[in-house]
């Protein structure tokens, strides 16, 4: 049987003789105070007793319980957290605090892009299957912009001549990028940021 790890994070503190331990690991003891199993663990993450600021962070532990503990109170992403797994981070929690109905424009469109993008995919597939090798590239960046340009005008109504020439100039890591902005932005402007 593999480990496994029971994580909870805490926003209080879990014992009053503690002595502002941020990390406690547990193991469950029988009654010879030997080890019930080592393959369960329990770890606790204190977070009130997290103190270092922005400018302490040293590792990506030190990152994430700051994460953890000030994402609250954080408007913009600090500089010294800008790396992808917290602009992903920011970017589901900034989902978080849509209004009702503005989450239910959201769902709606994620569910309209992955309906489009299972379409294209399955689409893609019978076409290589059926041995279209050539144009690999050029046919999956055209179905981008398709799938690209369909999410923009339902979000966002016309679209200006400049940004259709972008995404027709564009590679597929680029329309990648913008295909994953489409969803969260509140502008046009922000997609092609």
């Amino acid at each position: 049987m593999q480990a496994v790890y029971t994580i909870g994070i805490l926003d209080f503190i879990f014992d009053e003789a503690d002595k502002g331990e941020v990390i406690h690991t547990v193991q469950l003891k029988n009654q010879n105070n030997q080890v019930f199993y080592d393959k369960l663990t329990f770890i606790y993450l204190t977070l009130p007793n997290f103190s270092k600021t922005l400018e302490t962070l040293a590792t990506l532990q030190d990152k994430w319980l700051f994460v953890f503990r000030h994402l609250d109170e954080l408007d913009s992403l600090p500089d010294v957290l800008k790396e992808e797994v917290f602009t992903k981070l920011f970017q589901i929690a900034e989902l978080t605090a849509f209004e009702p109905q503005e989450r239910a424009a959201y769902q709606a469109s994620l569910k309209y892009y992955r309906d489009l993008k299972n379409v294209t995919d399955t689409a893609f597939g019978e076409g290589w299957e059926g041995g279209r090798v050539e144009g690999h590239e050029e046919g999956r960046q055209k179905q981008s912009v398709t799938v690209l340009q369909m999410l923009l005008r339902q979000r966002f109504g016309t679209i200006p001549e400049q940004a259709m020439i972008a995404m027709e100039q564009a590679d597929l890591a680029q329309l990648e990028t913008w295909l994953q902005r489409v969803l969260s932005a509140q502008q046009l402007a922000e997609v092609f940021a």
